[in-house]
């Protein structure tokens, strides 16, 4: 059964706090497509193009990237996946995000036409439910605790801390939220990019007094070399994020063991097709991995946490739950309870658009 038709919506959705910031800046509003596949015979499958500046892909520049990848959708089978990233590829490189969208949309029509659960397409099912890493906004000492005490309370147990490169102050920030917290919940600790090597071995090494179980992206993606330094020389696992945004950068930092762990997020790989291959790259490399967070829709968590289901070296709890901020969510369908993302059994996604 051939595509007939692909269509793209834009998706406008603010943040409820629209103070919500990193050590990188804010996002008010997160901005991108909804990638819309229908089938001959009525069946549509859904993706979602993420603006992600990152990788030169802005909201405005979305729908001509969209455009052109149509015409090498329109016409071919959902399970040509393969053919159709090797045509887009061809086509033009990079462009990871609009390109994304598509192979997720490809995956859901995929998998609603046979009927099946996305993460059967994935090799099937090896958890239930998905333990979620909240984030904790960059905000005082005193706020950051204050809003780890709520998601506790709310029965998460993992939690991210942002920080951003004062190393008094980021330092106060993971001693108040352990002391708001207790001894039990997992605390992790997310620069983005922000310290020097000096820095982040500093800091880290005092933050480790509080019991924080990852570091992540403590320097700037490209500095390899001190990233590796950082891993050698702090007691707590490091963690790779934007140093791990396409294969061969995940090939990369697998192979000359440069982290403990590695963040995968598929709008930056360019799809559940790559990102699946990244997680394989680190399963053969003994490096655990998880889905780390996308400031999206429910339909784009869908597909990361089809993903993180069917991962055998999922090793941490993943960043899932983001959704939760997000008012005017075009898509419904994710359940979370005591903490859990609970993976359904629907077809596709599990995640449809609102009526």
């Amino acid at each position: 059964m051939t595509i007939r038709s692909v269509s793209f919506q834009p998706c406008e959705m603010p943040l409820e706090d629209a103070g919500w910031r990193y050590a990188q800046g804010g996002i008010p509003v997160n901005r991108g497509y909804v990638v819309r596949l229908e089938a001959e015979d009525g069946t549509a499958g859904y993706g979602y193009a993420q603006a992600f500046q990152e990788k030169g892909t802005t909201f405005e520049s979305l729908p001509a990237l969209l455009e052109r990848f149509a015409p090498l959708v329109t016409g071919r089978e959902p399970f040509d996946i393969e053919t159709i990233l090797l045509a887009m590829d061809r086509s033009l490189k990079g462009s990871s995000p609009a390109k994304a969208g598509i192979d997720c949309a490809l995956h859901d029509l995929a998998a609603r036409q046979m009927g099946i659960p996305l993460y059967r397409m994935l090799g099937g099912k090896v958890r239930e439910a998905i333990p979620l890493l909240r984030i904790l906004a960059l905000k005082s000492p005193e706020e950051t605790a204050q809003q780890a005490a709520a998601l506790v309370e709310e029965g998460y147990r993992y939690l991210k801390i942002k920080v951003d490169g004062d190393i008094e102050r980021d330092v106060a920030r993971v001693r108040e939220v352990r002391a708001a917290v207790g001894p039990e919940v997992h605390l992790t600790v997310d620069a983005n990019q922000s310290y020097t090597v000096k820095q982040a071995v500093t800091a880290i090494g005092r933050m480790a007094a509080f019991g924080i179980d990852i570091a992540e992206q403590p320097v700037p993606a490209g500095d390899l070399k001190g990233l590796e330094l950082v891993t050698r020389t702090v007691p707590v696992a490091v963690e790779a994020d934007e140093s791990a945004s396409s294969l061969e950068d995940v090939l990369t930092l697998v192979s000359n063991h440069i982290v403990d762990s590695i963040s995968l997020k598929i709008p930056p790989l360019g799809g559940l097709r790559n990102t699946l291959a990244a997680a394989r790259i680190c399963q053969a490399g003994n490096i655990p991995c998880r889905m780390g967070a996308s400031f999206c829709s429910q339909l784009l968590q869908s597909h990361a946490m089809h993903l993180a289901a069917a991962l055998p070296n999922l090793g941490y709890a993943c960043e899932l739950g983001e959704f939760l901020h997000f008012r005017d969510d075009p898509f419904a369908g994710l359940e979370v309870d005591g903490g859990m993302l609970l993976v359904p059994d629907d077809a596709g996604s599990g995640v449809l658009p609102k009526r």
